[in-house]
């Protein structure tokens, strides 16, 4: 008769044995699993933006690669997850997050269609809210400052995205109030993250320096969102956005290296 721990040792040995890239030591740590977990929900934001990008015809073969590229880290990232937490309410959660996925990754991966953009994002609003979740219960299971300033930074790279993303549907045509009105929150989310950040007493100067490059870098974002005679430019907003993702990116891996 086999037991729970060894019918839970089998299924992770099957899953290495199947996934031989993905194994649970990729995830070492509690910080390490807020990173990552803090990282599906930029994905969700990004998968949005880069659809959205595909649509419009801008940088359509780059955007493609991103899209794929995003789609295939999500999944493999949720599988690393599950693989560290193996049991219990997170793991529970993460379930959750990948019963949500599954409708959402359908969409992103057929054919770009403008009619079924706002479908994707609807879905990519349950997945973020979801993830988000799963953040939270890491956070308050490592219990530290370090853990709450990775799930901040982190959060600051799925803004980056959520601000693309709503650019490029606003840009493609879809005027609804509600992205607007995200919008506007997205910027005043980030810039209040960022100040606390900032203020953090745990800083490095590495960190320091990183911070400053966000700053300006968002600053040239929010300039360059303000219309002028009603047109959009994506391409710069994309490129700008893209510019915060890589910085504030690097600058979780930082604060996560703080243990």
């Amino acid at each position: 008769m086999l037991y729970p721990a060894k019918i839970l040792s089998l299924v992770l040995l099957f899953s290495c044995l199947i996934l031989p890239t993905i194994s649970p030591a990729e995830i070492q740590s509690l910080s390490s699993s807020i990173n990552k977990a803090g990282r599906q929900r930029m994905l969700s934001q990004r998968i949005v933006a880069t659809y959205s990008q595909i649509g419009q015809r801008i940088k359509t073969e780059k955007s493609k690669k991103q899209l794929k590229k995003s789609i295939e880290l999500f999944d493999k990232q949720l599988i690393e997850l599950k693989i560290y937490q193996p049991a219990g309410k997170i793991h529970d959660q993460l379930n959750k997050v990948d019963s949500l996925w599954k409708p959402m990754k359908k969409i992103a991966t057929a054919p770009v269609n403008r009619n079924n953009a706002e479908e994707l994002r609807e879905h990519a609003e349950e997945v973020l809210r979801a993830s988000h979740r799963v953040v939270i219960m890491l956070q308050d299971k490592y219990g530290s400052e370090v853990g709450e300033l990775v799930n901040m930074s982190g959060r600051q790279r799925m803004l980056s995205q959520r601000l693309s993303n709503l650019y490029m549907l606003q840009s493609w045509g879809f005027s609804s109030s509600e992205y607007s009105n995200d919008y506007s929150r997205a910027i005043n989310e980030f810039k209040g993250a960022l100040s606390e950040l900032n203020s953090s007493k745990l800083n490095t100067q590495e960190i320091n320096k990183n911070l400053n490059k966000v700053r300006k870098e968002f600053a040239m974002l929010e300039r360059s969102t303000h219309k002028k005679n009603g047109e959009f430019i994506p391409l710069m907003v994309k490129m700008s956005a893209d510019k915060l993702l890589k910085i504030m990116n690097d600058t979780t891996l930082l604060y996560e290296e703080l243990n």
